[in-house]
């Protein structure tokens, strides 16, 4: 047999190191079911005009990570069902006033969003409460453990098999909403139901990535696969695929080189949109919001 080179050999000690560690395993893990749940909400987001209401729920789970920390501590845990609670009630508050003819989209949104985060913040700076703000913004996948893998695979699983059981009602109603009501489709319900996947699908990254970056892991791939594909399955496809590439490129570049977890996932995120925006120019490939089906 002939001998490998010393540069295969070498690379390959460099690719093996992180999945040789055992502590990286469960973020390994993490990072595939974000990238599975992120990229599979994410283009129907897109395709909604939803990304606001992804920034905007986002932040308003910031009372429920402070009624967690008073009920449980500072477990995750405590801190997890009290985000999925928040993250439920204002997304169920923003379809409720969005329903009202006289109350715009975005007015629901920032009523709720400004509520909530108000919220969070007085509950917060009470004294003797120290919770640290930094960890909820950005995230701490380094201290993810497979207990939190656990609950992000039951919360994910359950966003996705949702998703699965009603996607040709959801494509529907996010490509024709006169043709969802014609077809008597509740439309009004499919509308609540997307915006409490959405609220899952954050809580499922809140100790990942962190509220902040979220919603940037949620929009980019998405984004990137609006530019390069025409069709909504192939959109998920590649969607899914830009974040768990962005998410396996981040875990390395955490663990060699000691970046941010979360600013280690999102930016290749961005390097992917940026190489996409400039491959459709450089094509000249220009398509409207009715292209994707």
């Amino acid at each position: 047999m002939a001998a490998v080179p010393e540069w295969a050999g070498a690379l390959g000690d460099w690719l093996a190191g992180p999945w040789q560690a055992a502590f990286m395993l469960p973020k390994f893990a993490a990072v595939a079911i974000l990238a599975a749940v992120c990229g599979v909400v994410g283009p129907f987001l897109m395709l909604r005009r939803m990304a606001f209401f992804g920034d905007a729920l986002a932040h308003a789970i910031l009372p429920g990570v402070a009624i967690g920390y008073y009920a449980g501590g500072p477990s995750a845990g405590a801190m997890f069902g009290g985000a999925l609670g928040a993250a439920l009630v204002a997304a169920l508050g923003i379809s409720a006033i969005r329903r009202r003819a006289d109350v715009g989209e975005d007015s629901a949104i920032g009523i709720v969003f400004a509520a909530m985060f108000a919220l969070g913040i007085a509950l917060i700076s009470r004294r003797g409460v120290r919770i640290d703000l930094s960890h909820i913004l950005i995230g701490q996948l380094l201290a993810v453990g497979w207990a939190d893998v656990l609950r992000m695979a039951v919360v994910g699983g359950g966003v996705l098999a949702v998703m699965a059981l009603l996607y040709k009602e959801l494509v529907i109603a996010s490509f024709d909403s006169v043709l969802a009501t014609t077809l008597r489709l509740p439309t009004a319900k499919l509308d609540a139901l997307l915006l409490v996947l959405l609220a899952l699908t954050i809580v499922v990254g809140l100790q990942a990535v962190g509220v902040v970056l979220m919603v940037a892991f949620l929009i980019t791939p998405a984004a990137t696969a609006y530019l390069v594909t025409d069709r909504l399955p192939s959109m998920i496809l590649v969607s899914v695929g830009v974040a768990a590439l962005s998410g396996l490129i981040g875990l390395y570049l955490t663990y060699y080189a000691s970046i941010a977890a979360s600013a280690a996932i999102v930016l290749p995120c961005t390097l992917c949109f940026g190489a996409a925006f400039v491959w459709t120019g450089v094509t000249r490939r220009g398509r409207g919001d009715s292209g994707v089906m």
